[in-house]
Parts: structure tokens; sequence; C-alpha cells
């Protein structure tokens, strides 16, 4: 694991190194972004960088601390991630009377705390003074895709590093060659995760994304067009995919904003269902406020089990309002 190994975000990197290079690194960090976009792999490369014996700008990958890190039993380090989404107060408190302790190996400790906005208030109050008043040899790694649900505090007194979506042609390449997906595949991918490297790779990995896409637009097309019976016969595989339904219902969302774009221009390359073009022609009939009615509804659908609010009567009522054409 180094920085070779990460997809994108080469400014961020190369900022990370020139803090290394003047001796200018942050006692505390938080890396904001997108959900898979890479934050973490940034996190654990720099850190493994820091703890290496060579104290260079990239860990040199064979010296005992990276072998250590690597293995995930580096006294120095420490990664903290939650439990049922939730960091405790618990865990905090036990962190914070662990970095009281000097370094066993290196010059630093170093804790990466992974979706650190999982904390409770007890828990970030509890960090707060760590983060006020750090030892001269801590560096502290906040992790983030929600940082409003950071208290103000926490986020003034860390170095905010932005992160932001991963341009699409470099998810393609990645995909193409390490996963052998078409750059249909690969074209499609990179523009459904929007950027996001981690959610490329396990869409890629999937046995049956492009299963689901094509059983979920056969049934957008059957209900569309008028088939009542359709809303019905499918709940079945809305219940088997529950797991996937945020999948699912960014697939719908992707397709009905393919058809506004479709009636807009026509074939564009803004369009991410490329493949489908046929298709979208075919539902093209359908007016622009309904589409619109229809994507509002999908989100709508997607907050409501979000809260958990009654799964099957969700589903349901989506698909009710996507035939009431």
């Amino acid at each position: 694991m180094d920085f070779t190994k990460i997809i994108g975000h080469e400014k961020i990197i190369e900022n990370l190194k020139n803090a290394i290079d003047n001796n200018q690194i942050s006692h505390s960090y938080l890396f904001e972004g997108e959900e898979s976009i890479g934050k973490k792999m940034v996190a654990l490369s720099f850190a493994k960088t820091l703890l290496c014996k060579k104290q260079g700008l990239k860990p040199c990958n064979s010296c005992n601390s990276c072998l250590k890190f690597d293995n995930l039993n580096h006294p120095d380090f420490k990664l903290i991630e939650p439990e049922k989404n939730r960091i405790s107060k618990k865990t905090i408190d036990k962190l914070i009377k662990s970095m009281s302790i000097a370094p066993l190996e290196s010059k630093r400790k170093i804790v990466v705390i992974d979706n650190s906005h999982e904390m409770g208030l007890e828990a970030q109050n509890g960090l707060l003074k760590t983060l006020e008043e750090p030892p001269s040899y801590i560096n502290i790694i906040l992790i983030t895709s929600s940082s409003n649900n950071l208290i103000p505090t926490i986020i003034s007194r860390c170095q905010v590093v932005k992160f932001y979506p991963v341009e699409n042609k470099k998810i393609e390449e990645l995909l193409k060659l390490n996963y052998n997906k078409t750059l249909e595949e690969a074209n499609f991918i990179a523009h459904f995760t929007q950027g996001s490297v981690g959610r490329s790779i396990i869409l890629s990995k999937s046995e049956d994304f492009f299963s689901k896409r094509e059983e979920t637009l056969k049934i957008i097309d059957n209900i569309v067009n008028g088939d009542k019976l359709t809303i019905f016969n499918s709940i079945d595989f809305f219940l088997q995919n529950k797991d996937s339904i945020e999948e699912i219902l960014d697939i719908i969302l992707y397709w009905f904003r393919d058809l506004l774009i479709y009636k807009e221009v026509g074939k564009s390359a803004l369009i991410i269902n490329r493949d489908k073009i046929s298709l979208l022609f075919n539902q093209s009939f359908l007016n622009t406020n309904k589409i619109n009615d229809i994507i509002e509804k999908t989100i709508e659908t997607k907050e409501d089990i979000k809260r958990n609010i009654n799964y099957q009567l969700s589903i349901e009522t989506m698909l009710l309002n996507m035939q009431e054409v």
C-alpha cells in the first residue's frame, strides 16, 4: 500500500508530500469527501509514509515499519472504525489513554478515525481536548463523508482536506485494465458511481450488477407502457434485492435523468445509459413533468427507506406513481 496504488487525487498527494518535505505536518487532519473515493487509502498511505524508517516522501515498503504497517500490527498506528455504525465514547476514551503513551518504535504515533461522523456528541467532545492540545508526537487523521455531523470545534481544530470525485477516464482505464470490463461497461460504471473508485471496483467485481440493471430497466419499461400487472409481479424482485435497494434506486434515477436529457438533446455524451438509446427512444413519449415527478418520487423513496418507513409499501407507492402517465 502506497501513493502509487491510488487512482486520482494527485494534487492532494503532492501537498501531503510537500508537507513532509518541509516538515509542516499538521497534528490534525480532516479528510472530507463522498464515500469510497479514496480518502482512506490516501490516509493510510500518508500514515505509512510518516512511520517509514527511511523518512522519505513515500514508504519504502521494505523496512520493518512498513512491513508491520501492511500486516496491521504496527504499535504506533491505530485505525478506529465504527462498530454497527457507531464509534462509542468508550472507544474514544480508550484511544485517548493510549495516545498519552509515547511511541514505541517511531518518532510519531498516528491515529486514523474512519467515518469519524459516526462518533456521538460525547465521543466528539472527548476527542476535542486532544485535538486542542495534542502531544507533540501525535498525528490524527479524521475521515468523513458527512462533516455536518461533526461539531464545528472539531472541524476548526483540523486542517481540512477536501476530496473530489476521480475523473471518469481514469476509472474507465482502471476497470478495463484490471477488471476486464469492456469500454461500454467501464464507461457506464464510472458515470454511475460518480467518480467513486471504491464503488466502481465493487460493481466491477459484482457477478449480478448488470443483470439487476437489466431486470430493473425491464420493470420500468413494462410499467411506463401500461402493464398494470408488472407492479405486483415485480415486488418479489425488490424484496429479494433489499440489500441492494440503494443501487437499484440509483439505476432508476439515472435512467429517468437520461430520459430527460434524451428528450432535450437526443443522443448525447451526457447520457449514462448509452447502450440503451433505443429503449430511451421508446419511452420518450413521457412528458417532462411526469419524468421529473418520477425522479422526485424515487428520491423520496430512498429517503423513506433510510428512515425505515415500510419497505414494501414505499416501493409499491413509487411504482404506482411511475405508472400514472
